[in-house]
């Protein structure tokens, strides 16, 4: 049975929904919870792996649908329509993606490429900047490979050009690049509304970001918002409408979370 749906929201987590040093929610938490109680729901849409999306569920205290490691893979179909699939999987395995990878890319450049994966602990905290339990969760990935880049920009357009051929990405985070499949954050949202609209014409939906690697997914959306992040910087953002704010997250994910609500609410 389907639910009757008039709004939802596709968030990024860090920097967007999470403090971007501290990961924390608290000061939007029942903001949040409201939304929730309201029949609101709320997709995170992120890089994050799926237990780090399940952990931020279990701190919030709700079961949210979400789309983890950059569009790779979509779960919780079924809380918003029980005829459809708890999981799908829109990309291949991060062994066969590496496994292309070394067979196409030219030495030189691999050797550019420093794998998360293959540092020390100490490294892995210093680039996530997470540590213990939490670390772990951010390395347990089964569809994206984060690295850290070494060579020029010369060097990255390169690299980037070549495994395009094979249908490979990089992605690039606040933190990482991401080596993935061919899926982003905007397609994952584009399949995620086509399995529910088809008995919700009058759907609304909300994407919030905070940096380039969600513009796409903003474009996307009938109430585009960009929450403030003093490392990015576009003179021009290249989307009509957009809702920003003055203020980082959280307090700013709520800032243009009530923006977007007050534009719905007027039509």
């Amino acid at each position: 049975m389907e639910k009757t749906i008039k709004v939802l929201i596709f968030t990024d987590l860090d920097g967007s929904l999470l403090h971007r040093d501290t990961f924390k929610f608290d000061e939007i938490k029942d903001y949040l919870k409201e939304l929730i109680s309201k029949g609101i729901f709320i997709i995170p849409n992120t890089s994050k792996t799926e237990k780090e999306i399940l952990q931020f569920n279990k701190e919030l205290g709700s079961n949210l649908p979400f789309i983890s490691e950059n569009g790779s893979a979509i779960n919780g179909l079924e809380l918003l329509n029980l005829d459809l699939p708890k999981e799908l999987i829109l990309s291949r395995e991060k062994g066969d993606l590496l496994n292309i990878f070394k067979n196409i890319v030219p030495i030189n450049l691999q050797n550019k490429c420093k794998w998360v994966s293959e540092m020390n602990k100490k490294k892995q905290s210093l680039v996530f900047g997470l540590e213990d339990k939490k670390l772990k969760m951010a390395l347990n990935r089964k569809y994206t490979i984060p690295f850290v880049f070494e060579g020029t920009k010369n060097q990255r357009n390169e690299l980037s050009k070549i495994i395009k051929n094979e249908d490979l990405y990089l992605q690039e985070g606040g933190r990482v690049i991401n080596l993935t499949d061919r899926v982003s954050k905007a397609k994952a949202l584009q399949i995620f509304v086509r399995f529910i609209k088809k008995n919700n014409k009058n759907m609304k939906i909300i994407a919030v970001g905070d940096n380039y690697n969600d513009l796409d997914m903003l474009k996307k959306s009938d109430f585009p918002c960009l929450v403030f992040n003093d490392k990015f910087t576009l003179d021009e953002i290249p989307i009509n409408n957009l809702i920003t704010t003055n203020k980082p997250s959280p307090e700013g994910w709520a800032d243009v979370i009530k923006m977007a609500l007050v534009k719905i609410n007027k039509n």
